[in-house]
């Protein structure tokens, strides 16, 4: 066992405990969020599940999220592990949403700065928006001009392609949560309370088991960050 003292948390493994924490106390309604690896909280997994009423209900879509060593004030970033057909995701699963660029000035960007990051947002904001692109995508500037294209021909009615690959993806990742036990909600009623996964016990967060001296934090940084409270 070392003797030495344990490491201060930086700064924004800080903000980033307490807002897992506040995840774990009160879930987002569709989201399933753990750990990649239980010493790092900077990357995280994120269960996504289709919304009731809408083309991807039934889902279960896996991402990750990646947080900067100096989040809050650098956005993370947000990649669909499983395939989605989608106006606004990229082939290799990024996500294309205002909220997620860094807060900079742009007039080419086609995007207002207050559109953009800023430390007032957090991981909560964040799922939000992924479910409200989900059911409404912006066409106007499509990470994937093709599903752009299926999308707005499937809303006006003229072609049923965009709707045939959304629900082929349903289905092949409701294979996958049978895989990894996951029982995937349907009903709204189902949706609006917290999701379980089989054999797996909900735990809380213990912020002190990441004041450890072999703990991976940043990678870069060695100073610490100023404590910033979340909302």
């Amino acid at each position: 066992m070392s003797n030495h003292m344990p490491l201060p948390m930086a700064g924004s493994a800080k903000a980033l405990a307490k807002e897992l924490m506040n995840l774990q106390e009160e879930p987002v309604e569709g989201f399933k969020i753990t750990l990649v690896e239980e010493n790092n909280l900077y990357d995280w997994q994120v269960a996504i599940f289709g919304p009731p009423g809408t083309l991807y209900q039934g889902g279960y879509f896996k991402a990750h999220i990646r947080f900067p060593g100096d989040y809050p004030y650098s956005p993370p970033s947000f990649r669909f592990l499983s395939h989605i057909w989608h106006p606004n995701v990229y082939e290799n699963g990024e996500v294309c949403i205002s909220i997620l660029h860094a807060p900079i000035d742009d007039p080419q960007a086609g995007e207002l700065p207050q559109e953009r990051w800023n430390p007032t947002q957090n991981v909560r904001t964040i799922l939000m928006s992924v479910i409200s692109l989900l059911n409404e995508p912006n066409t106007f500037s499509p990470a994937n001009v093709d599903a752009s294209i299926m999308f707005r021909d499937w809303r006006e009615r003229k072609s049923t392609k965009y709707e045939d690959y959304v629900k082929q993806q349903v289905r092949d990742s409701q294979r996958e949560a049978d895989r990894d036990g996951v029982v995937v909600p349907t009903t709204v009623e189902e949706y609006c309370v917290k999701t379980t996964v089989a054999q797996e016990s909900e735990s809380s967060l213990n912020v002190e088991e990441f004041y450890d001296e072999d703990i991976d934090i940043c990678g870069d940084d060695d100073e610490d960050m100023q404590d910033v409270e979340s909302d």
